[in-house]
């Protein structure tokens, strides 16, 4: 039974249902020794305690995106079949352009929460030896006659971590908000990517490359990209393609732009953090290097040429707003930094801030994009 499914969660229901009728009916009618009776009275209440948590687990689950299936929960998913030595560039050496086309067939997305117009695929990548799910939804003018010759900017976006990739559709709604600003012309006509990003059980990646253990940072800069290029009417030229991310996905999005300005020509960061220790599991924060080597405010510091690349950055007082500052302050052109504050009392560290700021951070996005 799936985790996210509707059969678990209405079953949890019934089971909380039954937990509640249990006491009700048979409080008074248990037999036995006294020490026996008050036994069965406190599993019946246990059992009671343990259905309603699970329930309230799932509604939680369900409405921020967080696990996808029991694997993920249970932290036993392995999506790295191998994790080769790529390089500082991320490609081992090969010419992505070289490299045999990646068409993929997509079908519509099993899960319904996710709205319409959403396809999904299973993507085995060549480079990054990571295997996953994308998510893909094409904007309204994508089948429009008039469009029929237009090759279309894209969007990656990440969730947190732990998070779903389903998460920007089925808990931010980024289809259903944008698609109406889209049809007015007040945003670009962007396709929108959703990759997986949980691809080692319970550790978060921090979307980076670290050999021998995984390629987290080719499967999405360069895997995925080079599928959607090949696949869709899409633009291949970095002026195209923006990366946006939320918690440990705002991270990853401004660590990847950054470090990338060969694929990224945006990039997008909602309450992030600058330094991987933000996200105590993140494989990059285990060492002192791998930290230095994985915090854009200190690869900004570092750059011999400062990359050409727009970064959006928002965040609330302690939650992401000083990152963004201090990212600011080490950028040089042609990199330019946009910081705004997200006022106190405005929902904290979830999804229902980060919900609000998409029509913005989509108009933003349209100002920096070509295509």
């Amino acid at each position: 039974m799936s985790l996210t499914g509707t059969p678990f969660f209405l079953t949890t229901i019934v089971l909380v249902v039954v937990a509640l009728a249990l006491p009700l009916a048979l409080w008074g009618r248990i037999r036995g020794p006294r020490f026996v009776r008050h036994l069965a009275r406190f599993f019946m209440l246990l059992f009671a305690q343990a259905t309603a948590i699970v329930m309230v687990f799932v509604i939680v689950n369900n409405s921020n995106g967080l696990f996808d299936t029991w694997a993920d929960l249970l932290g036993t998913g392995d999506h790295v079949n191998a994790a080769a030595d790529l390089g500082p560039d991320g490609t081992g050496g090969k010419s992505v352009d070289g490299e045999p086309k990646v068409v993929q067939k997509f079908t519509p997305a099993s899960d319904k929460r996710m709205g319409p117009g959403v396809q999904e695929t299973k993507l085995k990548g060549r480079i990054s030896g990571v295997e996953g799910e994308v998510y893909v939804w094409l904007p309204p003018q994508y089948d429009d006659p008039a469009y029929k010759d237009k090759k279309f900017p894209v969007v990656e976006v990440l969730p947190g971590f732990p998070g779903s990739a389903k998460a920007w559709f089925g808990t931010l709604n980024v289809n259903t908000q944008l698609k109406p600003l889209m049809e007015k012309g007040e945003v670009a006509p962007f396709v929108i990517v959703a990759p997986r990003t949980t691809l080692l059980g319970d550790v978060d990646t921090g979307c980076a490359n670290t050999p021998g253990k995984v390629n987290a940072d080719t499967w999405l800069s360069v895997d995925v990209r080079k599928m959607v290029t090949d696949t869709f009417r899409v633009t291949d030229k970095p002026d195209g393609w923006a990366v946006a991310g939320y918690s440990a996905g705002a991270h990853c999005a401004a660590k990847l732009a950054v470090a990338h300005p060969d694929r990224y020509r945006a990039g997008v960061s909602l309450s992030g953090y600058n330094d991987p220790i933000g996200e105590p599991g993140s494989l990059t924060a285990k060492t002192p290097e791998l930290r230095d080597a994985n915090n854009p405010w200190k690869m900004l510091q570092h750059a011999k040429t400062p990359p050409r690349v727009a970064l959006f950055l928002s965040g609330a007082e302690g939650d992401g707003y000083q990152g963004g500052l201090a990212i600011k302050q080490s950028a040089k052109p042609p990199t330019t930094v946009q910081v705004s504050m997200v006022p106190a009392g405005a929902g904290g560290h979830g999804t229902a801030v980060w919900k609000r700021q998409v029509p913005d951070v989509f108009r933003w996005l349209t100002k920096q994009v070509t295509y």
